[in-house]
């Protein structure tokens, strides 16, 4: 075979419509013939093993072999490589067939990034899917707008809170912390990452109490509440878990996504038995995205694939947060959770991680109206306390989408003062408050 026949060109596959075209980065030796080595990890992943077998005939390899898109260097050298370069980087293209995987993510992921992942400086960028594809997905339930006809809040940005400290407490006062919150004007209250079915605070304990607050709240403020309880356990236990947790009267539920599996979300999404919204929490996503030379981008983790097994909410990290990354990537995510994608309804983004006061306005200039601000010490930790932290992010909400300035709101309202007198301003739009990192 010629190393021509691996190739084919874009305008090809776009017409066939039976391709998935994952994007990479790779970096390479100086003497590496990068056709030779793109077209070893289509066959890689697709047909071919490390010896011609019998019965990888050419008409198989016609049907299942992934075909390579493109090849594009950075910078793009063309009649000589520089003799003092140590290392060339690529970005290239393969077109898998998605026959080979069907309408699933656990195959996809080990297809097109599957035994790759160990092979050296390589990282999965995203992924384009075929329209035949995605009409098997569902997505998200709610979505945006799903959401939002819960709440009865037509287009402001949301606020959640999540409830600190992250595990330790009883129902009792896991129910207080709830208390708290909604009081201070928050609409949405989730479960941190840390807590899920404890004996010393049992899940369906917490829901009935914490559902009891909610109920008093609405009665005596009109104003609706979303508690999105975390039912993360194995597998096998999630959705038993789910059922557990409409019994005893939760309203949305949570879902540790990475660590259960992304599979394990869509299940719950796509089950018909299950009419609330889910919040998928980012933890492990690290591990996969924080390398910039191997694993899989930030973006497609956290915003494409976690949408598309249909998370209605998605938390991630902000810029100006304790676990902070590139802005860029910030945006992309919210692009992916949001922009039009075929019949699959938007995500809202949820930047949290130290999300507090002050960075309410370049978070909503960045995202717009439909995103979830989520704050968690900012309102449990607020100097007059968790209360006045909640009056202090709505005022912060109030203010930026009244185009008035902090410092300007701040003098109608102590809540919002004592919390910039404690934990001031952003200079700059760059600027970190909370860098466990450094």
């Amino acid at each position: 075979m010629s190393e021509l026949a691996m190739l084919a060109l874009p305008e090809q596959i776009a017409d066939e419509e039976r391709y998935v075209i994952a994007t990479y980065y790779l970096e390479t030796d100086v003497e590496t013939d990068i056709v030779k080595k793109v077209s070893a990890i289509a066959v890689e992943q697709t047909t071919g093993t490390w010896v011609p077998v019998p019965e990888e005939t050419p008409e198989m390899r016609e049907k299942h072999v992934a075909k390579v898109v493109g090849i594009y260097e950075v910078p793009g050298h063309e009649f000589e490589v520089p003799y003092y370069l140590e290392a060339r980087h690529f970005i290239f293209q393969l077109a898998y067939p998605a026959v080979n995987f069907g309408p699933q993510i656990p195959m996809l992921l080990s297809t097109v990034i599957g035994n790759i992942s160990m092979s050296g400086k390589l990282k999965l960028l995203d992924l384009q899917f075929p329209k035949s594809f995605l009409e098997s997905f569902q997505g998200p339930k709610f979505g945006t707008q799903g959401i939002r006809e819960l709440l009865d809040i037509p287009d402001r940005p949301l606020l959640n809170n999540m409830i600190k400290p992250c595990t330790g407490y009883t129902p009792e006062v896991g129910a207080k912390i709830f208390s708290q919150a909604i009081r201070g004007g928050v609409d949405i209250v989730k479960d941190d990452e840390l807590i899920a079915d404890p004996p010393f605070c049992p899940m369906e304990e917490r829901i009935k109490l914490y559902m009891a607050e909610a109920k008093r709240h609405y009665e005596e403020t009109g104003n609706k509440v979303l508690f999105t309880v975390n039912i993360t356990d194995r597998a096998d236990k999630v959705k038993d878990n789910a059922k557990r947790a409409l019994d005893a009267g939760a309203n949305a539920l949570m879902i540790n996504y990475l660590t259960v599996g992304i599979s394990a979300l869509q299940g719950l999404a796509e089950d018909p038995e299950i009419k609330v919204p889910i919040l998928a929490h980012l933890d492990f996503a690290g591990t996969m995205y924080e390398s910039p030379y191997s694993g899989i981008s930030s973006y497609l983790v956290l915003g494409k694939l976690a949408r598309l097994a249909g998370a209605d909410m998605v938390v991630y990290p902000s810029p100006f947060g304790k676990f902070p990354f590139l802005k860029e990537r910030y945006l992309q995510i919210g692009h992916h959770l949001l922009g039009k994608w075929l019949h699959i309804k938007p995500a809202f983004p949820m930047p949290g991680g130290g999300v507090m006061h002050a960075m309410v306005p370049a978070i909503i200039r960045d995202l717009g109206k439909d995103c979830i601000l989520g704050a968690g010490g900012a309102i449990h930790g607020h100097p007059m306390g968790p209360v006045a932290g909640g009056k202090a992010m709505r005022q912060a909400i109030d203010a930026t989408l009244q185009g008035i300035t902090l410092q300007e709101a701040a003098e109608q309202h102590p809540e919002l003062k004592s919390a910039i007198e404690a934990w001031g301003l952003l200079e700059d739009e760059e600027q970190a408050l909370f860098d466990i990192k450094k």
